[in-house]
């Protein structure tokens, strides 16, 4: 069970939910002196407020039924309570996601500094499948832990090892090419990439499962530290690039959440892991590279690395025509231009995988948004010298040319999703404290199960 969740307990303090609508019926339920001190304080219920009660309870604002809502509001709570043992002593809008969410904003990244001694444990409703919950945390726990973590603590040997310690709990299987190993293999997009950091690049690669099942294959961009390349960053860009293997750290978390839930899936990670450092072997400008789909690459940007690890990545999955394949990566500042941090673009040409994202994307309150695989900019990717190059010409566009450029690597996978995700959140929200986040992740498992069900 997760360490926020407990049994019930008649210790357990009450929280109650309020809106301006059920505040007075609430109210009226509570004891005299009770009553007489909300009254005496003059509490006004709006969204994310509360109040302490003298008998250890607390009221807690939530939003009105004509109101916006958003179900992770109870995520404020684990900051505002006081330690101590809490149920639900009413239902707020959605039981479910509101226990997640106090599961959620309870997380601290605790690794270099200690976080201060405050217990707080919330009783599970009735009804809830607690072990479940506590997957979708530890998978979200796991991704924030690895892209909070620096890049001088997480390189692709780290990245590797966090791969490596999820595979032997649920006993995959697991192997990595490394270094030049990855030109024999036929991977020079990844070489090329990572070839001038001091860490060697490497493509990480995770089994588990009947391989009788139906095939599903995810594939998490890991760069672990993103100067730009040659085409280098400036500084205000470069501050918060230990987030760029973002796409791998979800990749794991939606890996452990089906292993651990035993879905009937052959799955399969792959994780490109480098860092795009500057040295005097770093890939330049107009470079030209041979991909492992055999398709040739010009350089246009060095900044726009992740497509192409992902690209060698994509082949080598594609390979194998898995029934479902998605990549995940925290790929272009023109998604956020378009729709900030918190809600990610995804690409399919598969209309009915589409409105199933979109579904379980609203069900889960893992915000997603479809953006279209728009064929007449498939030509802004046009080289004079080779097939193709990184990035398109003019500088529109970003996200749904990143799509396009990945897109030419996928032919034989029957569906295909591409995630743009950020991978952090950069002011703290319900549910969401500051810093790396799991983003897709919770979606996709959603989906997963509702596909392929469990074992």
């Amino acid at each position: 069970m997760h360490p926020a969740f407990a049994a019930r307990s008649k210790a357990a303090k009450p929280i109650w939910f309020v809106t301006t609508a059920t505040f007075a019926k609430t109210i009226a339920a509570l004891d005299k002196p009770t009553r007489a001190f909300v009254k005496s304080v003059g509490f006004e219920p709006g969204p994310g407020r509360h109040l302490l009660l003298p008998s250890g309870g607390v009221l807690f604002g939530l939003e009105g039924k004509n109101a916006p809502q958003n179900p992770f509001l109870p995520g404020l709570l684990p900051g505002v309570l006081p330690a101590g043992s809490y149920r639900f002593a009413n239902a707020p809008h959605d039981t479910r996601l509101a226990v997640l969410a106090f599961a959620l904003g309870a997380y601290r990244f605790t690794r270099y500094r200690k976080a201060k001694d405050k217990k707080i444990t919330l009783a599970l409703p009735d009804g809830l499948d607690g072990a479940d919950l506590t997957r979708i945390a530890e998978g979200v726990t796991l991704a924030r832990d690895l892209i909070n973590t620096p890049a001088n603590d997480m390189g692709p040997d780290e990245l590797e090892a966090a791969a490596r310690a999820l595979a032997k709990r649920h006993n995959a299987k697991i192997r990595s090419i490394v270094g030049d190993a990855l030109l024999k293999d036929n991977f020079p997009l990844i070489h090329a990439v990572g070839r001038a950091a001091a860490k060697a690049p490497r493509l990480i690669d995770l089994r588990w499962g009947n391989p009788k099942h139906p095939r599903v294959t995810v594939v998490g961009k890991g760069v672990c530290f993103d100067t730009g390349g040659l085409d280098l960053k400036p500084d205000n860009a470069m501050l918060i690039m230990k987030k760029d293997m973002g796409g791998a750290a979800s990749a794991l978390a939606l890996a452990h959440m089906a292993m651990d839930r035993g879905l009937k899936i052959s799955l399969r990670v792959l994780i490109p892991a480098v860092e795009n450092s500057v040295a005097g072997d770093a890939f330049r400008p107009l470079d030209i590279y041979k991909s492992r789909k055999g398709l040739n690459v010009e350089i246009g940007n060095t900044d726009a690395e992740g497509r192409l690890i992902l690209a060698d990545a994509l082949a080598l999955a594609d390979e194998e025509k898995p029934d479902l394949l998605i990549d995940m990566g925290t790929l272009t500042g023109a998604a956020r231009v378009a729709l900030g941090p918190e809600l990610p673009p995804y690409y399919t040409d598969d209309e009915a995988l589409a409105a199933e994202v979109a579904r379980h994307a609203a069900a889960e309150n893992d915000p997603l948004w479809r953006l279209p695989l728009w064929p007449r900019y498939d030509s802004m990717l046009d080289s004079k010298t080779a097939d193709l190059n990184n990035v398109a010409s003019g500088g529109m566009a970003g996200s749904i040319v990143c799509a396009l450029f990945l897109k030419r690597f996928v032919s034989d996978a029957k569906s295909w999703l591409h995630f743009d995700i950020y991978a952090w959140t950069p002011a703290a929200k319900p549910g969401r404290p500051e810093g790396g986040e799991c983003q897709a992740a919770r979606a996709l498992y959603a989906l997963l199960v509702a596909r392929y069900g469990a074992a």
